[in-house]
C-alpha cells in the first residue's frame, strides 16, 4: 500500500492553529474577492469553497469552546 504524500498546504494546516487557519482563510477569501471584483479569478466557485473552509474552521472552535466549558 502506498503512502499518502502530504502535501505543503496540508502540512501547513497541521502546524497553524485553528484560529491561526482562521486568519488565513479569511485573508485568502478577501484576496478572492478582489480577484473576481477586478475580473482575474479563473474559478468564481473557490469563493464558496473558501466559505464554507471557514465555516468549518469556526464549527471545529465552537465545538471545542463548548467542550472545554
Amino acid at each position: 500500500m502506498a503512502d499518502k504524500k502530504t502535501t505543503k498546504a496540508e502540512m501547513k494546516k497541521t502546524e497553524l492553529s485553528l484560529p491561526e487557519q482562521l486568519a488565513e482563510k479569511r485573508r485568502e477569501l478577501i484576496e478572492a474577492k478582489r480577484g473576481h471584483s477586478a475580473g482575474e479569478l479563473q474559478n468564481p466557485r473557490a469563493l464558496g469553497k473558501i466559505r464554507k473552509d471557514i465555516a468549518r474552521l469556526m464549527t471545529e472552535i465552537n465545538a471545542k469552546k463548548k467542550g472545554n466549558e
